[in-house]
Parts: C-alpha cells; structure tokens; sequence
C-alpha cells in the first residue's frame, strides 16, 4: 500500500481550499512529499491569497479543470458540485490503482453536487457507487467516542426502516472489523436502542425488540463483544467515560449530536466497507466565511493524521 495520501479540496467556492493549503503549509517536508491534493491549482492559489500563505503546489497539486473558474467564494454553484465530484473520482481512481494509500476529503456542498446532475447523499453514498459497493458505513472517531451509524442521509421514517437486523449486524462487523485493524484486541461495542427506553417492552414501539434484539444475538454468536440494546439517553455518557470502544448509532442525529458536542473540531469521518481508504473533516463549506482567511483546519489536520495511520498500515 502507498503511503501517500491524496487530499481532495472539495466544494472550490467553500472553506475546502482554504483550509487545505493551510494544512499543507503546515507539514514538514517529508510528509508534505507524500501529499496529493485533487483539486483546482487557480483556486488553490486564490486560497494561499486568502490566508497569506507562501506556497510552491506545482509538485503536489493534481490539477483539475473548473468551467468558468475560478469561482466567486461562497456562492451556490452546480459548476462547484461538478468540479468537487471529478475532484473525488479521480482521487478515488488513483486509490484504486494504488497510487495513493487513503483519500481525505474536504467538505463538498450537497446541492450543488445534486444541482450539477450527480445525485448522491453525500460522500459515503458517492464513494460507494464509484468503488461499486452496494453500501458503506460512517464511523465518526474521536478520542473519547467513537460512533458508527446504520444509516445517515435519509429521514428519520426511513431511518427507521433500514434498521433492519441485517443492516444493524453488518454495522457492527464492520465497527468490530475496523477497531481490532487500529488496535484493539476485542472491540466492546454498544448498540443504541432506537426507541426512547428501548421501547419499554412495546410500550414504546416493538422496533427494538423486532429489529435491534436479532441483530445483536446474531453478532454475539459470531463472537463479537457486543451488548444492546441500550437506551440512547445513557449509552454516550457510558461510552464516554471508558464503558465502550463504539457506539452503533441508529441514525444520523442519534450519533452526530453527541460526537459533535464532545469533539466538535477534532472528530473524524471514516468511511468503512469500501475497498479503499478514506478519512474526512466532519464539517460543512461555511459559504458565509469563504476566501476570508478564517476557516480553521485542526479538524482536516485530524483527518489528515487518521489517514497516514491507514496508509502506514500502523495501529493507534
């Protein structure tokens, strides 16, 4: 595996480009010579403009064409959605052949990649039909907490109904999969209810007796070290504090509420069941302080430092 990690700027009218040269400007030169960021090298330098940055990118910048850019900072715009999904792809291709080791992505804006015609939830569901999986899973890691969710992008009715015990047992696989590749010996991992109380045996709905009960038996008996279901209003405090490795997170808010208010600019978003690697910032474009030099990058540094862990095939 290469240990090479390919960055790609996302969304060119957002913050991603700010805070990638931000990043870059910070590494030291052996790290910074095993960098690709996927992106537009125009933008890239409007970006060191923006933040007063002095920067050579012609060794380590992929260039990327952007119709009609560079683009206005902070403006809504499909040819931004167009340009940060052929960012990803072609970081994606090159993962593929094994030229890099992971894929780091900066935030990309969902409506402008719908408005340019490329219909996906977001990064996971984008990274799972160009490697051709049929899904992938979101692990958002932290030092304290660690969250993996059986669905995000969808209402929550649907939500609901793609808790299904198949789906909550391949989510717990692939949380058990990922942490013994960190580190840990026997992951101990809670599985949050998705009712209030667990449904108070049906006083509150039958999902998690139906649907949550079958899926942890079925992963106990494959030997996996796992309990739940677990009321949602205790098992982030439990887990918090030592009780667990993960949390199986039913859907998006049950797990992005309580990892943001605990490492709101440390978390990092991992995708897993792909054939490759991929680390992520766990927050959006920030139109409103685009190209002002503000954006702050300890959140992408964090995703950078995950993936060369990953790329190095090294334990944390």
């Amino acid at each position: 595996m290469s240990d090479v990690i390919g960055i790609t700027m996302g969304d060119p009218a957002g913050v991603g480009p700010e805070i990638t040269v931000r990043a870059i400007a910070q590494m030291g030169a052996a790290d910074r010579a095993r960098t690709r960021i996927y992106g537009n090298r125009a933008t890239l330098e409007n970006a060191l403009v923006a933040t007063s940055l002095v920067l050579g990118l012609e060794d380590i910048v992929v260039d990327l064409p952007i119709e009609g850019g560079p683009l206005p900072w902070g403006k809504l715009d499909p040819r931004a959605g167009d340009a940060a999904f052929h960012f990803i792809e072609r970081a994606v291709r090159d993962a593929e052949a094994g030229q890099i080791g992971c894929v780091v992505t900066a935030p990309i804006n969902k409506e402008a990649l719908n408005l340019a015609g490329h219909h996906y939830d977001g990064h996971t569901g984008m990274l799972a039909a160009l490697t051709g999986q049929k899904s992938a899973f979101m692990l958002l890691a932290s030092e304290r907490l660690k969250v993996i969710h059986v669905s995000t992008h969808v209402s929550l009715k649907t939500a609901i109904d793609r808790a299904t015990p198949e789906r909550i047992l391949a989510t717990i696989r692939a949380g058990n999969d990922h942490l013994k590749r960190i580190g840990y010996a026997t992951p101990r991992i809670a599985v949050a209810g998705i009712n209030p109380h667990c449904g108070e045996s049906g006083l509150f709905g039958t999902e998690d007796d139906v649907q949550v009960v079958p899926a942890v038996a079925m992963a106990w008996a494959e030997g996996i070290d796992v309990q739940g279901p677990i009321s949602a209003d205790t098992v982030y405090h439990r887990a918090y504090n030592g009780g667990f490795d993960l949390v199986v997170a039913q859907y998006h808010d049950q797990g992005h509420i309580p990892i943001k208010l605990v490492a709101f600019d440390t978390a990092v978003n991992v995708s897993l069941g792909l054939p490759i690697d991929r680390t992520s910032v766990d927050h959006g474009t920030a139109f409103d302080i685009a190209g002002t030099g503000k954006a702050n990058h300890t959140n992408l540094n964090e995703a950078i430092a995950y993936a060369r862990r990953l790329a190095a095939g090294t334990k944390s």
